[in-house]
């Protein structure tokens, strides 16, 4: 998706563009690290940093106090490398018979969830460069991470690589499901648990994590020694009950195009592909060349808004590939007047929380989908 290397100041491009403000990642950071504090935290640009870019993620997240970066995979770490990010990077997600010598070789942090994983750790470290490990345990979403059957002989084993060398434990992680409080507090006590068998096996945890935006926000005690925050960082709020404004979080993304063609239809005009909608007035539309190639969720069709000008408007009719429609009713719109998708609720703009309820979706997913020919630039 590219990163957001060019300036909001300059002349429009062509059709489509997300503006991304880091000075709101920055202070995003900032905020919740005061808030967490004495826990550090980490800050996840995987997936192109949410959509916003990873290196312009990485930069105002570490510029606002993150003390550690998270991306899914290595592939991404050493793109942040080669960029010249330095700072200590941890990536968690890994194919099923991985190689970690690169990783090694550029000083990345890997998340070892299985047996193979830590051989493999093992294998890619030296006595003069051990690889960089943080141990990851299922208490309970079910995704990757160490089955309880398994703490005790793998604990073991890297009791053993620690003491060759070749790997340095540098952490003990996990993952809340956020199912609810009663839940998320049943993990932390397996954690703990996890936890202190490491410890009376010999070995030193290190980094103890657990809770991402929405643990370290509503449930202090899972906060340990570091929280990884992930969607707080670009100013979105995890929960359905609170929006950024009430969190202290600013969004960092504004998505915006123009209008490419208006025009005045008779009532009764069908819109788009299958007519889903049909005008009930004489009415103006307006055409946003934006679409599903784009990240534009096909769900919005008839349900989503965007505000063009000072006024906000239903999107009409099926979302196309590359295009959808707006009722501007009598709004005296023109073409090349700015459209707005989504952005700053404080701003009166519609925004991701707005669009993902219209999309039966999550805010994660609005601004992690768009395209390739959206083009990011920087406030």
């Amino acid at each position: 998706m590219g990163d957001a290397h060019a300036s909001a100041t300059g002349e429009l491009p062509a059709l489509r563009r997300a503006i991304v403000d880091p000075s709101a990642i920055r202070e995003n950071v900032a905020h919740v690290a005061s808030l967490v504090a004495p826990a550090a935290v980490m800050a996840v640009v995987k997936a192109d940093g949410y959509g916003h870019g990873a290196l312009t993620a990485a930069r105002a997240a570490l510029e606002g106090g993150a003390e550690r970066l998270g991306v899914a995979d290595v592939d991404e770490a050493l793109a942040l490398r080669a960029a010249g990010i330095q700072a200590p990077v941890l990536a968690w997600l890994h194919g099923h018979d991985p190689s970690f010598g690169e990783a090694v070789e550029h000083g990345i942090s890997v998340g070892v969830s299985t047996r193979l994983q830590l051989e493999r750790a093992v294998e890619a470290g030296t006595t003069t460069r051990p690889a960089l490990v943080h141990l990851k345990i299922d208490t309970g979403l079910g995704r990757n991470g160490l089955q309880k059957a398994e703490w005790e002989p793998v604990f073991e084993a890297a009791g053993d690589a620690i003491a060759s060398g070749r790997i340095r434990l540098e952490g003990l992680f996990s993952h809340l499901s956020n199912a609810d409080d009663e839940e998320d507090r049943a993990q932390l006590d397996a954690f703990l648990e996890a936890e202190q068998l490491l410890r009376s096996l010999g070995a030193d945890p290190g980094i103890r994590h657990l809770a991402s935006t929405a643990g370290a926000l509503r449930l202090p005690e899972t906060r340990l020694d570091l929280v990884r925050l992930g969607i707080g960082a670009y100013g979105l709020s995890p929960f359905d009950d609170a929006t950024s404004a009430e969190l202290g979080l600013r969004p960092a993304m504004r998505l915006e195009s123009r209008l490419f063609s208006v025009k005045r239809v008779a009532a009764g005009t069908g819109v788009s592909y299958g007519y889903t909608y049909r005008t009930d007035r004489d009415t103006w539309l307006g055409l946003v060349p934006l679409g599903y190639a784009d990240g534009i969720p096909r769900h919005v069709s008839n349900t989503g808004s965007v505000r063009v000008g000072d006024q906000v408007h239903r999107i009409v009719g099926r979302v196309a590939m590359d295009q959808f429609v707006v009722d501007l009713g009598e709004h005296e719109a023109q073409v090349g007047d700015r459209v707005v998708l989504f952005g700053d609720a404080e701003r009166g703009e519609p925004t991701a929380n707005d669009w993902a309820r219209a999309a039966s979706t999550i805010n994660y997913e609005i601004v992690t989908r768009l395209g390739r020919r959206v083009k990011r630039v920087t406030a």
